[in-house]
């Protein structure tokens, strides 16, 4: 017997009709967050760039707390909000941080490589995670690349404390060393999996932000 469920599964549905899934909005959010990262990023303006960049880790793991609360999502929803993740994740996560390097760099070929290296591992890590997904149901291969925005964010609180050319450097090592944690075969839990996790993020994200206003007011 074909239930309405069923029937409803069968007919494709349009484009735009996963706009209204809440899940999926928190994830455009998050986009919308990483652009304006990259175009903080591309004009200089770095604390703007970090407000964007931890927001868009919130509305990340945002989306999969209300994507696991919510019922009556159809397998096809489930389905394209998690192509929607991994998709938006390249850009906020691989994308976002190799502008931030580039830019930070002032632009010299020698910050391409270190770019290209993070952009790589972090497709890479995802297209890994794509296929294999979790080991034992609840810890990554390789350090997720969230993780990646997280660091980053913290890092450049410190950035006042050194000259541009060292900073420069620490940057371009760190995001080196977050490019090989993000392939490695270490095993890190999945920590947006813990509401616990999700509320220290929250102040996280507020109180680094509240830094970064303030370091743009002055």
């Amino acid at each position: 017997m074909t239930t309405t469920h069923q029937v409803m599964e069968d007919v494709q549905p349009s484009i735009l009709s996963f706009v209204k899934d809440l899940p999926n909005i928190c994830s455009l959010a998050g986009l919308a967050c990483t652009l304006s990262a990259i175009y903080f990023s591309v004009t200089g303006v770095f604390h703007a760039a970090m407000i964007g960049m931890v927001w868009a880790v919130a509305f990340d793991w945002a989306d999969g707390l209300i994507a696991r609360k919510l019922r009556g999502r159809s397998g096809t929803d489930m389905k394209f909000g998690g192509q929607l993740d991994v998709l938006i994740d390249i850009v906020s996560y691989g994308v976002a941080p190799a502008v931030l390097l580039i830019s930070y760099g002032r632009f010299e070929p020698i910050y391409l490589i270190g770019a290209f290296i993070m952009l790589a591992a972090g497709v890479l890590r995802l297209s890994y995670f794509s296929i294999f997904g979790l080991a034992d149901g609840s810890r990554y291969t390789g350090l997720a690349i969230d993780n990646n925005s997280l660091a980053l964010v913290f890092l450049f609180l410190f950035e006042s404390l050194f000259s541009h050319g060292i900073f420069a450097f620490l940057l371009y090592f760190s995001c080196i060393s977050l490019a090989i944690l993000n392939v490695s075969n270490i095993s890190t839990p999945k920590l947006s999996g813990n509401p616990v996790n999700v509320y220290l993020l929250a102040a996280y994200t507020v109180s680094t932000s509240v830094f970064y206003v303030f370091k743009l007011v002055q």
